[in-house]
C-alpha cells in the first residue's frame, strides 16, 4: 500500500491576510475598489449617518455599493445570492465577521 503525507481537515491554519493585497490590478474588483474609493464622492451617504452618539455601527456605503456593484456585474440579484457571494468574495471579505441574518419563508 502507497504512503501519503498526513492531513486533517480538522487542522487550524492562520494566515496573516492583506485585503487590499488580495484585489489584482486589471480585475474588475481591482477597478472597482479603485474607483468607489477614489474617484466617487460618497459623502451624500455619509451626510445622512447618525448614529454618533446611538444605535448600532452602520456598514460602510462604500463596501455595500461595491457589494451590489459587483453582484450586478455577475448578474447576481437575490438577496441570498449575494449574502453567499459576500461569503466567497474578496470585496466583502472584512465584513466576513459579520454574520447576516436571512429569514426562512
Amino acid at each position: 500500500m502507497g504512503r501519503f503525507k498526513e492531513y486533517s481537515y480538522e487542522q487550524t491554519v492562520f494566515l496573516p491576510i492583506n485585503f487590499k493585497k488580495q484585489v489584482l490590478p486589471g480585475t474588475f474588483e481591482y477597478t472597482l475598489h479603485n474607483l468607489i474609493d477614489e474617484k466617487i464622492d460618497l459623502s451624500f451617504f455619509y451626510e445622512r449617518v447618525h448614529n454618533d452618539e446611538t444605535g448600532a455601527p452602520a456598514y460602510d456605503p462604500a463596501i455595500l455599493i461595491k457589494i451590489i456593484l459587483f453582484a450586478y456585474n455577475r448578474s447576481i440579484n437575490t438577496s441570498r445570492t449575494i449574502a453567499r457571494l459576500c461569503q466567497e468574495n474578496v470585496i466583502a471579505w472584512p465584513y466576513q465577521q459579520t454574520h447576516l441574518h436571512i429569514t426562512q419563508p
